[in-house]
């Protein structure tokens, strides 16, 4: 017996060591010196602080801001709540809530009468997406140039020079980083 257990148990400690410090040791000392920013989160910092990551969503309330998608993770993107909310499409949670992100929308965008775009009201499948698309942002420029006591054509500028186009032209959607847009529109629009 212990002529099987004692090969096993080496094998085990070796793998252990192998693929569970060495390789990874390896892979991120790898990262850190290919995609260093990557690597250590895709860090954002303003005057030398860290005010955010292009990965996560952040919760913009205030009106001089563009406001995120809803988020299933907590109550402000909470990375270790991460998770959709797992509603199916009849449930009623589900509809309640979208009904309630509708009501809300048009509430904070009183000029605006068209359709919703779909993100604004349905949070993504990590409930942490940072962005949102340029017809969301599009909806949100008249509150924010309201708000900011400003012109909304100079406002929708800083949304078109802020969406990231599909890569090549064809691969993913148009979408627009809401922490960007907010720390640029404080840059170079601030509020009046």
């Amino acid at each position: 017996m212990w002529s099987q257990i004692a090969p096993a148990f080496r094998i085990t400690l070796v793998m252990t060591i192998l693929t569970g410090l060495i390789y990874p040791a390896v892979v991120t000392g790898i990262a850190q010196m290919v995609f260093p920013n990557q690597a250590r989160g895709s860090l954002v910092t303003v005057d030398g602080k860290v005010v955010g990551s292009e990965l996560i969503g952040q919760n913009f309330s205030k009106p001089e801001y563009f406001h995120p998608r809803p988020s299933a993770a907590g109550a402000g993107y909470d990375g270790a709540l991460s998770s959709g909310s797992n509603y199916g499409p009849t449930n009623q949670k589900l509809s309640d809530r979208v009904k309630a992100s509708v009501e809300q929308y048009r509430q904070e965008n009183p000029d605006y009468t068209g359709p919703i775009p779909a993100d604004a009201v349905t949070t993504s499948a990590s409930g942490l997406d940072p962005h949102i698309t340029p017809a969301n942002a599009d909806v949100q420029v008249s509150r924010v140039a309201k708000a900011r006591g400003g012109d909304a054509a100079a406002v929708r500028q800083l949304v078109d020079r802020s969406t990231d186009r599909p890569w090549l032209g064809f691969i993913g959607e148009a979408r627009v980083n809401v922490l960007r847009l907010n720390l640029a529109l404080d840059r170079d629009l601030p509020r009046k």
